[in-house]
C-alpha cells in the first residue's frame, strides 16, 4: 500500500511526470536553497530525493526575499528527450503585489546539467507546461489582479484573477501570440496551481482552490479545446478535506495527475497533519498521493468514492513495501553537505558554511531570522515526535556571537539553544525564542540567568519535541544530559503560528545555526548531528 504523506514534513505543490517506468515529483522550497525538491520512485511508493536542480545564481538569488517568498509551485515535466521544470521566484509578499517571476529551465537527465533559466513572464505565480500532442506547448499561470483591496492574511478572490493561457515557443525561448484567460474557477474562489492532462479528445484542467489552508481543494474541469470554455466536474472537485474536520489528512489540494504504463490514474496533492486538538501544522505541507478512476461520465474520481482523501492507498505494485523511518546521525566527514539539509536564500553558501573534514563549520553571519546572510543549515522535521543532538566546539567572545541547535520557521517563529557569552559568566547556555510575534519578530528569553559553560571544550545540545512540546537539554561529552529552561511552545513553529495559514507556507527545520552582529563572522564547528524520529 502507498501511506501517506509519501513526502513527510514540508514538501507542498507536488508536480508529477512520469519518464518510462521512473516517476519523479518536484515540490516548492520556497526560500530554502538549492530551489526545487525532485524526489524519484518506481512504486509510487518509496520515494528518494535525487536533485535540487536550481543551485547557483545564475538559476536563483533569493537574497532579500521575504520568508515564504521565493520558489513558489514548480511544474516538472518530460518531454522531446528532456526534462522542463517551471518555476516562479516570488520577492514580494504582503500587500497588493506579488512581483513574480516565472522561469524554465531543462536538462537531459533529472540530476542535470540543468540549464540556466529562460525567462517567461511575471503576470501571476503557479506556472506550467503542458505539451500537447501536436508538439505545441503551452504555457499557463494564474493572473494576479492587484486592483483589490482584498489582500492580506487572508487574501479573497478578487486578486486571484484566473487561469492564463499563451503558447511557448521552446526555440526562440519566448511566449507567442496573447495570453487568454480560459478559466475563472468555481465559485470556491482562489483559483491557482493550474496542469492540464488530455485523454480521448478532453483537455482536463485541475487547479488548486480555497486556499492553501483548511478550505484547500482540487478542482477540475474539461474542455475539447485548449482555451475552453470548460465546464466544471459534476461534483466540482476531484478532493478536499474541507468539510470532513476530522480526517487525519487536512487541508488537500493543488497537486497533478499522471498515469502509470498500464493506465492507473494516482493524483498528487499537499496535505497537512495537524496536532490532536490544534489546528497548528508544524510540519508543514505534505505530499500526499491519491488513486482515481475514470467514470463512465469522463470524469475521474478518487478510487475510494467521496472527496475526502486516504491515508492508505492501493499501489500499481503489490510486492512493494514501505522503508521504514530511522535514525540519522551525520559527522559531516565528507566534502559535500548531506542530501536532507538546506540553507536560507543566498547562492554562495561558502560565506556561510565550510566542511572542514571533521565538522560543519558555520562562519557567523547575520542575525537569525535575516533575509540576506543568516548562517542557518538545517533539515525538515518529518515526525510529529523526535528528538535531534549535535556537538559544537565554540568560543564566543561577546554576547553579539551566538551559535547553536534550532527549531526554526521564519524570522518569527524559532526556538533557539545558545552557546553565547555573558559578561559575569563567561561562555554560557542562552534560550532564544520568537514565538510568532508577528510583524515586530520580538524575543523572548526563557532562560532569565544564562547557564555557564565550564571550560573551553565541546558541548552537546539536544532537543526533544513531543506534539506541542519542546525541551532543551545540554552535557559535557561524557557527561549526564540536563534539562535546560522551561518547556516551550513547539506548535507555533507551524503554518499557522504567527500569521497564520495563510501567510506561512513552508514548515518546521531543525538545524544548527550562528550569527555574530559584531561582524567579525566568528567560526562555530559542529562535529556531528543526530536526528531521531520516535514514531511515523
Amino acid at each position: 500500500m502507498i501511506t501517506n504523506p509519501i513526502l513527510p514534513g514540508f514538501n507542498p505543490d507536488p508536480s508529477i511526470c512520469r519518464a518510462g517506468a521512473d516517476y519523479y515529483i518536484a515540490t516548492s522550497t520556497f526560500e530554502w536553497y538549492p530551489g526545487v525538491q525532485i524526489h524519484h520512485s518506481t512504486d509510487l511508493v518509496n520515494w528518494r530525493l535525487v536533485c535540487r536542480p536550481l543551485d547557483r545564481e545564475s538559476q536563483l538569488d533569493m537574497r532579500g526575499n521575504p520568508d515564504s517568498c521565493g520558489v513558489w509551485a514548480p511544474c516538472l515535466s518530460y518531454a522531446d528527450g528532456l526534462f522542463w521544470l517551471v518555476y516562479t521566484d516570488v520577492k514580494r509578499l504582503d500587500g497588493n503585489f506579488k512581483d513574480a517571476h516565472n522561469y524554465i529551465v531543462t536538462a537531459p537527465s533529472i540530476t542535470g546539467p540543468w540549464s540556466d533559466p529562460v525567462y517567461v513572464n511575471s503576470s501571476g505565480f503557479d506556472p506550467s507546461l503542458f505539451h500537447d500532442d501536436d508538439g505545441r506547448k503551452w504555457f499557463l499561470n494564474m493572473v494576479w489582479n492587484h486592483r483589490t483591496d482584498s489582500v492580506g492574511g487572508s487574501p479573497k478572490h478578487p486578486a486571484f484573477a484566473g487561469i492564463l493561457l499563451q503558447e511557448y515557443d521552446a526555440d526562440a525561448g519566448k511566449l507567442i501570440g496573447k495570453p487568454q484567460n480560459v478559466f475563472a474557477g468555481s465559485d470556491h474562489g482562489l483559483v491557482e496551481g493550474s496542469h492540464v492532462f488530455k485523454r480521448d479528445g478532453w483537455y482536463y484542467l485541475t487547479v488548486a482552490e480555497g486556499g492553501t489552508g483548511y478550505e484547500h481543494a482540487v478542482t477540475m474541469a474539461r474542455s475539447r479545446a485548449l482555451a475552453g470554455p470548460y465546464e466544471l466536474h459534476p461534483d466540482t472537485f476531484l478532493m478536499t478535506s474541507k468539510d470532513a474536520p476530522e480526517a487525519p489528512l487536512q487541508r488537500a489540494g493543488h497537486g497533478q495527475m499522471i498515469e502509470t504504463p498500464d493506465g492507473e490514474v494516482y493524483h498528487t496533492h499537499l496535505c497537512s497533519r495537524p496536532l490532536p486538538g490544534l489546528r497548528r501544522s508544524p510540519l508543514g505541507r505534505e505530499t500526499a498521493l491519491q488513486k482515481c478512476t475514470w467514470g463512465e461520465d469522463g470524469w475521474l474520481r478518487l478510487a475510494q468514492r467521496g472527496l475526502v482523501p486516504d491515508v492508505t492507498v492501493e499501489s500499481p505494485d503489490p510486492e512493494s513495501r514501505r522503508t521504514p523511518p530511522v535514525a540519522v546521525r551525520r559527522t559531516f566527514a565528507g566534502e559535500r553537505l548531506p542530501d536532507e539539509f538546506q540553507w536560507l536564500r543566498t547562492p554562495h553558501p561558502d560565506r556561510l558554511f565550510t566542511l572542514t573534514g571533521s565538522a560543519l563549520r558555520l562562519h557567523a553571519r547575520e542575525s537569525i531570522g535575516s533575509w540576506f546572510e543568516q548562517a542557518l543549515v538545517a533539515r525538515r522535521q518529518e515526525h510529529l515526535k523526535f528528538r535531534a543532538e549535535t556537538t559544537l566546539r565554540f568560543e564566543p567572545g561577546n554576547f553579539q556571537q551566538a551559535a547553536g541547535l534550532v527549531h526554526y520557521y521564519n524570522r518569527h517563529k524559532f526556538h533557539f539553544l545558545a552557546v553565547t557569552w555573558h559578561e559575569q559568566l563567561g561562555r554560557s547556555l542562552s534560550i532564544l525564542s520568537c514565538p510568532g510575534d508577528w510583524p515586530d519578530s520580538r524575543m523572548e528569553f526563557p532562560l532569565k540567568t544564562p547557564v555557564a559553560l565550564p571550560g573551553d571544550g565541546p558541548v552537546d545540545l539536544a532537543m526533544d519535541v513531543d506534539g506541542a512540546e519542546i525541551v532543551f537539554s545540554h552535557r559535557i561529552p561524557g557527561g549526564e544530559w540536563q534539562r535546560i529552561g522551561p518547556m516551550l511552545d513547539a506548535s507555533v513553529i507551524s503554518d499557522e503560528g504567527g500569521r497564520g495559514e495563510h501567510a506561512s507556507f513552508t514548515g518546521a527545520f531543525v538545524g544548527m545555526a550562528a550569527f555574530d552582529t559584531s561582524g567579525s563572522a566568528i567560526a562555530a564547528d559542529f562535529e556531528q548531528f543526530a536526528y531521531m524520529p520516535e514514531e511515523g
